[in-house]
């Protein structure tokens, strides 16, 4: 009789949905999408669009290491090869060539284009900014979370965004981007999703602007190679050495 009872009480136990998820699950699984918590790197290809054409493309080696610590190192343009960028925590610094000390940086500042450092240097959503789940939305066949993100400290690259991720597999579809003064400033849409290495994840970032028509700036990952990154390539003193 006992077992009988307790086959019973388990059968009635609610199982755990994607909608019942707390904002900081969604967003972590949102990260797990959008970079993977792991040693790696990956070549990053931008191209520029102004209002008139095509402007300048740049081209970066980015090398990551868990969530906290990234290194962009630039290709292309060639007056630009050998600038070197370091993001350790919330913490950012440039390397020039001509320069003999690293200089510190903000995450809100331009690195390209419609790209600021913190785009390609940091996407640490869930350690950045506070969530709030505002609604599920329903776009196509597809039904989405939709959730604001505001930020913890004023040293990140956006004051607030709102994010569309979907509900069954967490692949972000867009987000907007807003300035810490309120004002809307970039549009970003999540696609081209392929398996990079063992899990689907967006390869084209596209950022426009969302007041000058045919301006914006597309992000393209074109592969991501897993391998253990030494932990002196994370260190100010060593950032000359990375383009010797």
């Amino acid at each position: 009789m006992m077992k009988k009872l307790l086959f019973i009480t388990f059968l009635f136990i609610p199982a755990i949905c994607f909608s019942e998820m707390v904002p900081e699950e969604i967003i972590k699984k949102v990260d797990e999408v959008r970079s993977p918590q792991i040693d790696y790197t990956t070549t990053v290809q931008v191209k520029n669009f102004s209002a008139s054409g095509e402007g300048q493309n740049s081209t970066f080696e980015v090398l990551v290491k868990g969530s906290e610590k990234t290194v962009i190192k630039t290709i292309l343009p060639e007056v630009e090869r050998g600038r070197v960028l370091l993001m350790r925590d919330r913490n950012l610094w440039a390397f020039f060539p001509n320069v003999s000390k690293p200089l510190r940086l903000s995450m809100q500042e331009r690195l390209t284009g419609q790209v600021s450092n913190g785009d390609i240097a940091r996407v640490n959503l869930s350690g950045d900014y506070t969530p709030k789940l505002l609604r599920k939305e329903k776009i196509g066949d597809n039904e989405y979370f939709v959730v604001e993100l505001i930020a913890k400290t004023p040293d990140v690259t956006y004051g607030k965004a709102i994010l569309w991720a979907q509900v069954d597999n967490f692949w972000p579809l867009k987000a907007e981007f807003y300035a810490f003064s309120g004002r809307l400033i970039k549009i970003c849409s999540y696609d081209e999703y392929k398996m990079l290495p063992d899990i689907m994840r967006p390869t084209r970032l596209v950022l426009e602007d969302p007041i000058v028509k045919g301006k914006k700036s597309i992000i393209t990952y074109d592969s991501i190679t897993i391998e253990e990154l030494p932990e002196k390539y994370f260190l100010k003193d060593y950032m000359k050495k990375l383009v010797e």
